[in-house]
């Protein structure tokens, strides 16, 4: 019988795909989750793909190999031209089928937008136009070397075929190899693979007609592609309605994929963070929609919940939803919706830091929210396996590694008491969610609250314990969670003989966390110090003070603005909004002393010194570890103690995830 729902009855009405019949409409899509080893998907990439399709995805798409040498972006891409990933492949399909699930493969070539310190190869593109990628150029392809990643792209299709894929999904968005073929841009070309229409998506038709001739019919042709190019004479939304209306009306492509964002504009657009709205390809999705009448059409970026999913399914404005990140961070996001259990899914806070962050720096993706990302398979999944041994468990802060501690060993069974000395669970994560656009960390921190109700966890708030309390407690296990207080000393690194700032001590001095959680009003003229420059984002709290009318400038010893948040995609939207609030940027500079209510900032490279008045000096430096717990009760070896978190060392919220998970699942 189908699986139906009454809350999200369009998002649970299966739909005909070729050959297959998907039992939702929540596809998995293609993404690049960087855990090959030597070139095959092993254990990490197995577990990674059979638990989503265990939490009830109706389609996965299985992230891309290179169709050619020529095409490689990243190191641990899968490997091109090589029979051998077949078997190891054949195992995530098999595995993926018997869960239910259709599965299908990306193929793609970023055309002039390689990466030759990955590739060692120049890069293959139809004109030979400048990459988007780097500051290098490519090389225009002649017929004999276009007839090659046409065979490429047919052979990739065909292991794909051999491995027990129901089909490919092809790379056509963002300006790479298809569609430069298509974009006036990047195809200058005056033979048979410029100019007039026809000419331009030859490429497209001869790999689908290559794929169809050589695969049957029951394999699935499906096509990622993207919206209006973002430049003057660029694609129009009217010019891919043509294209995708040629392709659909010679039955070519079963479905288009609409993702979005280019490599003509910062990448970051491409996986968009918080910054962004919600539900970013619905119009598009909706307008080519209008333009095919035989391929199904999946609207993809920030659709996030399945709420969302249900109303753009209901509208009639696409076909299929694509939630990436929301599975990634929920597993089992389909199959909760199902049974009426929205409220259990675990939201995406939309940070990026360990999805595209950790991938952008060449590790393998994880999850911020969701620490077993990428341990599948030996941490057994998203639900944990019971206890042996129910145990009493003291747990001391509800912040993030207090509540994923107390929320993994209550569902393994375990009595787990949480200890709070404030009014509220979240600890500083909570003061994060008041930044600007960062709301959905209010929605994880509610989520955790329904999941220890759910799971009867014993949560004390305004309670502070004290070492004799903790030895009182009769717990069998202890876990100290206490976190990190916020530095008050003015301490940067660029002058690190220096331990404290002159002038630190006065009343017009406070940190981001008294902004934040309000018990500090600054002055109307701030000078907000940042020695971080990463996560957490002193940036989004210089934001939050401009959006209150405040008049701030941001001094930071870095030569760039947010810097280490470019790789989640949170760097250059930051420095547009700091553009658009009218944040100062004082970059590569140190604060030398804080006198009334002058700063002294010393411009690192010149070696000058300026005086500037302020009201207020606000820190964002390095925490302290809270942990004087920890040392109280180091000699007390009749019970057993752990410590994780920041209160061990002030680190970021992931690893005070990650630890709580991993713990739990020890205990």
């Amino acid at each position: 019988m189908p699986e139906t729902s009454d809350k999200y009855p369009t998002v649970f009405t299966p739909i005909k795909l070729r050959h297959r019949t998907l039992r939702n409409r929540i596809v998995f899509g293609a993404h690049t989750a960087n855990m090959a080893r030597n070139g095959v998907p092993e254990d990490p990439h197995f577990g990674y793909y059979r638990e989503r399709a265990r939490g009830g995805a109706a389609m996965i798409v299985v992230e891309p190999t290179p169709s050619h040498r020529t095409g490689i972006l990243t190191s641990n891409n899968f490997l091109h031209e090589d029979d051998s990933v077949i078997p190891y492949f054949k195992r995530i399909t098999d595995e993926c089928h018997a869960e239910g699930a259709t599965i299908l493969h990306q193929i793609y070539h970023v055309g002039a937008h390689g990466d030759q310190d990955n590739s060692w190869e120049p890069y293959w593109s139809p004109s030979g136009t400048p990459s988007m990628h780097d500051p290098w150029g490519s090389h225009e392809m002649t017929e004999n070397e276009i007839q090659e990643l046409i065979d490429t792209f047919i052979e990739a299709a065909r292991r794909d075929r051999d491995a027990g894929f129901d089909g490919v999904d092809l790379f056509a968005a963002y300006n790479c190899l298809i569609d430069q073929f298509w974009s006036n841009l990047t195809n200058k070309r005056t033979d048979k693979w410029g100019g007039s229409l026809e000419n331009r998506v030859r490429f497209a038709v001869e790999v689908c007609e290559g794929i169809r001739n050589m695969a049957g019919e029951d394999f699935i042709i499906g096509m990622s592609v993207s919206g209006a190019e973002p430049v003057p004479g660029g694609l129009s939304i009217d010019d891919k309605k043509e294209i995708f209306a040629y392709l659909d009306q010679r039955k070519l492509v079963d479905y288009f994929s609409i993702g979005f964002g280019s490599y003509f504009e910062p990448t970051s657009s491409i996986v968009p963070n918080f910054h962004f709205g919600m539900r970013l390809t619905e119009q598009d999705a909706k307008d080519f929609k209008s333009a095919v009448k035989h391929a199904l059409v999946t609207t993809e970026a920030r659709v996030k919940t399945i709420e969302n999913a249900e109303d753009i399914l209901s509208l009639g404005h696409a076909d299929m939803v694509s939630l990436v990140r929301g599975q990634i961070a929920d597993p089992h996001l389909a199959n909760k919706a199902l049974e009426g259990r929205a409220e259990d899914i675990r939201p995406c806070i939309s940070c990026n830091q360990l999805c595209i962050g950790r991938r952008l720096n060449n590790y393998s993706i994880s999850c911020l929210v969701n620490p077993s990302v990428g341990r599948e398979v030996p941490w057994g999944g998203d639900t944990s396996i019971a206890a042996d041994t129910p145990k009493d468990v003291l747990i001391v802060g509800a912040g993030p590694a207090g509540l994923e501690t107390a929320r993994v060993a209550a569902e393994r069974g375990h009595r787990v008491r949480l200890v709070e000395k404030l009014g509220e669970i979240g600890g500083q994560f909570r003061l994060a969610a008041g930044q600007p656009e960062r709301g959905e960390i209010g929605a994880l921190i509610s989520w955790y609250q329904t999941q220890l109700e759910k799971l009867q966890v014993k949560v004390e708030l305004r309670t502070e314990m004290t070492a004799e309390d903790i030895r009182n407690s009769g717990a069998d296990e202890v876990i100290l969670c206490t976190g990190a207080n916020p530095a008050r000393t003015g301490f940067q690194r660029c002058i690190s003989h220096r331990e404290t700032l002159p002038g630190v001590d006065q009343d017009n001095v406070c940190t981001i966390h008294d902004v934040l959680d309000g018990s500090v009003i600054p002055g109307n003229n701030v000078l907000l110090l940042d020695d971080i420059n990463g996560w957490p984002p002193a940036s989004q709290t210089a934001l939050y003070l401009a959006k209150e009318r405040h008049m701030v400038s941001y001094v930071t010893a870095t030569d760039v603005v947010a810097a280490q948040l470019n790789s989640s995609g949170a760097g250059g939207t930051t420095r547009r909004r700091f553009w658009e609030f009218g944040v100062e940027s004082l970059t590569s500079t140190a604060l030398m002393k804080w006198e009334g209510n002058t700063a002294t900032l010393l411009h690192l490279y010149s070696g000058e010194e300026e005086q500037r008045d302020f009201d207020t000096l606000v820190l964002a430096t390095i925490g302290e570890a809270n942990d004087h717990l920890s040392r109280e009760l180091a000699d007390d070896t009749g019970m057993s103690i752990h410590t994780i978190g920041d209160a061990t060392c002030a680190r970021t919220a992931y690893m005070a995830f990650f630890e709580g998970r991993k713990l739990a699942l020890e205990l």
